[in-house]
């Protein structure tokens, strides 16, 4: 067989997965808002990526001597009180809260699915005892309970994300629980179980795949409360040590200078708002996207 005809083969035996790719594309332009949203995050995450390559000064050098200096061209976002260029430390900030999105929503994504497939897979005891714990978590805010591990852990980069994902997995095992009841009932899981595969096999082939789907879709939607609860937790002195520039830490930062030196807390608390934005209206988009009415 030729390599011309090898790719055709390839092509052909992928061509309803490829129908499929191009069908959600045309969804996706049609979506403005998921359109909006998505060029947010890309953005967003390129400035994380080469930012820090670009910026004009250390983010963590202090200078006396420029303290409080207003947006100029020298320094587009001014200065803080310890004389740090602001601008650079947004810019910094953005690949530390890259670095939490990531994790937290691995960590907490995983646990969640995982816990979520085995309580509606093998329902009964291990169900009551799996929900009955994700309730105990949901009963609290999850900003309270996201500062009560943070207090208790101390305040750092990895403690954060620890607290975060503790508190951020609820959300992720109802869902799979649900996507997982409906899949068990499926004939062709009866005529797996027939043939005589495992439950581990089942449940790692067969089930947990069908369930992603709507947990990715609702990772999406949840990175910018992510964003926010770090953010949070910096402002209040739980999150990141400081000079490390966490988004949320530098709006503390700012709060003694509000009414003279605004640009302190405004420009940290725009990268925020932006963010968040964009993450919610992607997140909107792609279940709007994931919608089988829509996909017909």
């Amino acid at each position: 067989m030729t390599l011309t005809e090898k790719i055709s083969d390839f092509i052909e035996k992928r061509k309803p997965i490829l129908e499929d790719w191009k069908h959600t594309f045309f969804l996706w332009k049609r979506t403005k808002l998921a359109i909006i949203g998505t060029v947010i995050v890309i953005v967003f995450v390129l400035v994380a990526i080469i930012g820090p390559f670009l910026i004009p000064y250390d983010p963590l050098s202090q200078n006396m001597s420029e303290r409080l200096q207003p947006p100029s061209l020298r320094h587009f976002f001014g200065t803080d009180q310890f004389g740090r260029d602001i601008f650079s430390r947004v810019i910094s900030g953005a690949m530390i809260e890259v670095e939490i999105i990531i994790i937290v929503s691995i960590i907490s994504g995983g646990i969640g699915l995982i816990l979520g497939v085995i309580a509606g897979y093998f329902g009964g005891a291990i169900d009551e005892i799996l929900m009955r714990a994700t309730d105990m978590f949901l009963a609290f805010p999850s900003l309270i309970l996201a500062m009560a591990f943070a207090a208790m852990l101390g305040p750092s980069l990895i403690n954060t994300i620890i607290a975060i994902s503790l508190v951020g997995w609820t959300v992720f095992a109802r869902l799979a629980r649900a996507e997982a009841m409906k899949v068990k009932t499926q004939p062709y899981i009866e005529a797996i179980k027939a043939l005589g595969a495992s439950k581990t096999r089942i449940i790692s082939i067969h089930v947990t795949p069908m369930c992603v789907s709507p947990v990715l879709v609702q990772l999406t939607l949840r990175m910018g409360t992510v964003i926010l609860t770090a953010a949070s937790l910096g402002f209040l002195g739980l999150g990141v040590r400081p000079p490390l520039p966490e988004w949320g830490a530098m709006v503390s930062d700012g709060r003694s200078f509000l009414l003279d030196q605004w640009w302190i807390s405004t420009f940290p608390g725009i990268a925020i708002a932006i963010v968040v934005l964009g993450f919610n209206l992607l997140g909107d988009g792609l279940r709007d996207i994931m919608d089988p009415r829509l996909r017909r």
